[in-house]
């Protein structure tokens, strides 16, 4: 993290408690289930990585600062170019109006940002995330810290030692590929692994075992089915 966007220091922040998403308890309201079944947002998934965490490092009215400064983006744009880091978009015509970014590793993913520029973009984002991550088999969605927005759709906060065992087991069982987790220039080079590029693949189609694009209705389908 940094203490502002034009900061040059970076530091690290491991929390004692940590804001995790439990897929399966992911709570879709109603009204938000609607916006979804509307489909007045198009979703994307690394359409535009860069403008997505430009967008998130903007001021805004109720957050005059930010922590990522130009070294985090940078170096973010690098896990990217390797197939690490993700975007979820939200477009509203042509207009990119939201959406969140993270890393995948195995079957884990670690959201680092998100933001609205309309009402409800960055749940519509995190919808679309969470479909994904159910239908690919991915286990953990990492959400840093608990905030009202996210325990109101399902976060919760457990303990450091809860948190090291999910993200063992998320990293466990070939969700990376052979030998990668000891070997960092191995693991760059391998990818982040088959789950998390399902999770992202640029046509969700086959993810979702539908013939054509996929609609906001397959998606609150998802959640319904499954609550």
């Amino acid at each position: 993290m940094s203490d502002d966007r034009d900061d040059d220091e970076v530091y690290w922040v491991e929390p004692k408690k940590r804001a995790i998403l439990p897929l399966d308890q992911f709570h879709l309201s109603r009204s938000l289930a609607k916006v979804i079944r509307s489909d007045h947002f198009r979703v994307s998934v690394n359409e535009d990585f860069p403008a997505i965490v430009r967008l998130c490092a903007e001021a805004a009215p109720d957050r005059p600062t930010t922590w990522i400064n130009h070294a985090i983006e940078a170096s973010y744009s690098e896990l990217h170019r390797l197939g690490f880091a993700h975007s979820v978009e939200c477009w509203e015509g042509a207009e990119l109006v939201g959406g969140l970014y993270g890393v995948s590793l195995g079957r884990a993913f670690f959201g680092e940002s998100m933001v609205s520029r309309r009402t409800n973009a960055s749940k519509v984002a995190l919808v679309w995330l969470v479909a994904r991550m159910k239908a690919a088999g991915m286990e953990l969605l990492d959400c840093q810290f608990i905030t009202d927005h996210l325990r109101s759709l399902g976060a919760i906060e457990i303990t450091q030692r809860q948190y090291q065992s999910l993200l063992a087991g998320a990293l466990s069982d070939g969700a990376l590929p052979a030998g990668a987790a000891g070997d960092a220039s191995l693991l760059l080079s391998a990818g982040p692994g088959a789950a998390a590029e399902r999770a992202f693949a640029p046509d969700p189609a086959e993810l979702f075992n539908v013939s054509g694009p996929v609609s906001g209705q397959t998606i609150s389908q998802l959640f319904t089915q499954t609550s």
